[in-house]
């Protein structure tokens, strides 16, 4: 036995949760253990001794990683080891970064680096609602400098109850699911969906998560208590200031920013020049001597300045630096169906925010398979966010999928999730790509407006239209004073106190996330905010609507067309054939795509092809693999074998039935020379099934034209018949021997 842990325990409900540390990891700065039933986080926290020469800005990292023996399981792949960090794992690391970051001091500028590891996981248990309750557990119990501690919880309006951390099959039948990060006084972070849900019912999630998340910071402060190391935390300097330069730019360059602040360009590059000027001619003063020494400091403090002066512009003159007004929406036009060989496409356009929206309309086969260590599946809908550097004019290498893009393309596929029909209206599989084209504020929503445009493009029945806004807050905590800001710029998004990007259709939020960087934020103001956004959304929807309102009426030409067979369950071997040797070859003769699933008590055969008459062909080979054989039924069949006493013909794949030579013609034959032969199709009606042994007896002469004149002799008992191989069944019409 190893030594005793300190340990807290928080009890909520029916959940227990357990925060140790001392036990593992003790060499990191800070080391914690969250449990709750069997699962397991590690968080470890460890930061530099000293920041690094000219960094004025805090470099953390947070890094959040499953492992998969923690469920039992192998990782895929060829090398079988955990690799890069899949989506999942980016997605709550960002959950956690965005909680974390705004509570270290300004400034603390060495480097941090935050570690959460999975090392044991329960099938069910979602633990990405563990994880930053682990992380700020982590920094509590260090010596780390740190204006926690915080914690983040799942919150799900589910039959209209709001339940905390639920298991994964409560989530099906939820309304809304929010994650909510928050310290003792106030929420800081917020991200989730829901389906069409009321700004009240939103607002109530918040205050039910809060509540749980103050039980989880309580605990944390009184495990912290019980920790020698995190009573003093270490002092540091990383920041060198000059106080009497601040002063003298604050007095020089104050009324030139708040001058130019109502100005109201509303291009944003001409804006970044002026005021970019306006520091310029004041270090035009500056002898190299003191640029080197002191020109870095000079632009700390500009950013200061330009930072109050276009707050203060705002809080007095209710004017924006665009000219705008507090709740006007910028500029809009919108555009379909603008790439001709793409199944649906859409330009949208806000500002100077521009996304270029194309949808991908698949089989099956182009699901995406989610198989982590802990959540597994498929998705059918994906939503896919590229934002080059061209996009705000710069000039930086390409590095692959970054996690900002991965973390704005998950939001708006979240709030397009709900209004996408089910397999019943959507046989497809739908790609949603947005590229954006120019940025300047809010490119994840204008990827929401612009995916739903091209959707509808597309042809997909969506069931509602779906518009996105991001909403700012400007704050003085000295004189009470605020200013909600809807359609926020790329600058009032920096400078401002909140990004809150809330998307939805004209009936209800489906998509929300929000980042509060100042205390104090009251309910009041975000109820405010949520009305001022609902407004905003209600504008966006009725400007997408004077260029599309309803789906296209069918799809374009090159969208493949999917079709479904219900067939038995024990016919799926059939159509597979061994080795799937005879689907193959249909999807080969027939030029198609074919799928096929098992549900329940049948097998799905789903069908796909850009051609009509190649999916008709597909359907009728597969519809005659399972066909049962019918008496009365006419027949295209092939010919198999000659025999002496008539021809076997194949009727239905795999199925021969016996075409006497009686039954070929009405008069009499003594052999089929000359009539039939291996190969030859054949007209032939099923005119028996026997019984006993299932044989399949066959006319072609029951479809001839019976000569006329024709005297039909007595029938022959079947086992007296020459060559017939049913010898001892009983005679037949025993009152023609009468």
């Amino acid at each position: 036995m190893g030594p005793e842990g300190i340990k807290q325990t928080i009890q909520l409900g029916n959940e227990t949760i357990t925060i140790e540390t001392g036990r593992l990891a003790k060499q990191a700065d800070g080391a914690a253990v969250v449990t709750c039933g069997k699962t397991m986080l590690l968080a470890t926290v460890v930061t530099a001794k000293d920041a690094k020469d000219d960094v004025d800005f805090l470099p953390l990292s947070v890094d959040y990683k499953e492992k998969y023996a923690a469920t039992g399981k192998f990782p895929g792949g060829f090398f079988k080891r955990e690799g890069k960090p899949s989506d999942y794992e980016i997605l709550i690391s960002r959950l956690v970064d965005r909680a974390l970051r705004p509570l270290f001091p300004d400034d603390y500028h060495a480097e941090t680096q935050v570690q959460i590891s999975l090392i044991s996981g329960e099938v069910g248990v979602l633990p990405d609602a563990y994880a930053a309750l682990a992380a700020s557990a982590a920094l509590a119990v260090s010596d780390i400098p740190f204006h926690g501690p915080i914690s983040e919880v799942r919150v799900a309006y589910i039959n209209g109850e709001y339940v905390i951390n639920p298991r994964e099959e409560q989530l099906k039948d939820a309304d809304l699911e929010l994650m909510v990060a928050a310290s003792m006084k106030d929420i800081c972070m917020v991200e989730g969906e829901s389906k069409e849900v009321s700004e009240e019912v939103m607002l109530n999630a918040l205050k039910a998560a809060h509540e749980a998340i103050k039980v989880h910071c309580q605990a944390q402060i009184e495990l912290a208590s019980k920790v020698e190391k995190a009573q003093t935390k270490r002092e540091y300097c990383h920041e060198v200031n000059d106080e009497e330069l601040r002063a003298d730019m604050m007095e020089k360059l104050y009324k030139p920013c708040y001058d130019f602040a109502l100005t109201g360009n509303a291009n944003k590059h001409e804006r970044e020049a002026n005021f970019g000027a306006i520091l310029e001619s004041y270090l035009e003063n500056f002898s190299e001597e003191e640029l080197a020494e002191k020109g870095s400091m000079a632009k700390r403090y500009f950013h200061d300045i330009q930072r109050k002066a276009v707050r203060d512009a705002i809080l007095i003159e209710r004017k924006r630096l665009d000219g705008r007004k507090l709740d006007q929406i910028r500029p809009i036009w919108t555009e379909v169906d603008v790439l001709p060989s793409t199944h649906g496409s859409a330009i949208f356009t806000r500002g100077e925010t521009q996304a270029l929206v194309t949808v991908t309309l698949g089989t099956k086969l182009d699901e995406q398979t989610i198989d982590g260590a802990v959540v597994t599946g498929t998705s059918n809908f994906m939503l896919h966010y590229n934002f080059p550097s061209f996009a705000t004019g710069e000039c930086k290498p390409s590095r692959g999928v970054s996690r900002r893009e991965i973390g704005h393309g998950n939001l708006a596929e979240r709030a397009l999730k709900s209004m996408i029909p089910g397999e019943d209206e959507n046989p497809y599989t739908i790609r949603v790509v947005s590229d954006i084209l120019e940025s300047n504020g809010s490119s994840s929503m204008a990827s929401v407006c612009g995916g739903t445009l091209a959707l509808l493009d597309s042809g997909v029945k969506m069931k509602k239209p779906v518009a996105g806004i991001a909403m700012g807050l400007i704050t003085d905590s000295e004189t009470g004073k605020y200013a909600v800001l809807s359609d926020i710029l790329g600058d009032e998004d920096h400078l401002g106190d909140m990004d809150f990007k809330v998307a939805g259709t004209k009936d209800g939020i489906t998509a929300c996330q929000m980042d509060i960087k100042v205390d104090g934020l009251s309910y009041e103001v975000l109820t405010e905010a949520l009305e001022q956004a609902r407004a905003g959304r209600m504008h966006i929807l009725g400007e997408m609507a004077k260029t599309i309102t309803e789906p296209r009426a069918d799809y374009k030409e090159s969208v493949p067309r999917i079709e479904k067979l219900c067939i038995p369950k024990d016919c799926i071997g059939a159509v597979i054939g061994p080795g799937g040797k005879v689907v193959q070859e249909i999807q080969k003769v027939t030029n198609t795509v074919i799928v096929i699933t098992e549900e329940e008590n049948c097998g799905i055969v789903e069908i796909a092809s850009t051609n009509k008459d190649d999916l008709e062909a597909a359907k009728a080979k597969v519809r005659a693999i399972v066909a049962v054989p019918e008496v009365g039924e006419i027949y295209k069949g092939t010919v198999k074998s000659i025999m002496a006493f008539g021809a076997f013909v194949e009727i239905l794949p795999g199925k021969d039935g016996l075409l006497h030579i009686s039954e070929v013609d009405w008069k009499r034959l003594e052999n089929l020379d000359g009539i039939l032969k291996e190969g030859d199709e054949v007209e032939v009606k099923l005119i028996e099934i026997e019984q006993k042994t299932g044989k399949l007896r066959l006319s072609r002469k029951a479809l001839l034209p019976k000569p006329e004149g024709y005297v039909e002799k007595p029938e022959r008992p079947r086992g007296e018949r020459k060559g017939h191989d049913n010898k001892n069944s009983k005679p037949e019409h025993k009152n023609n021997k009468k």
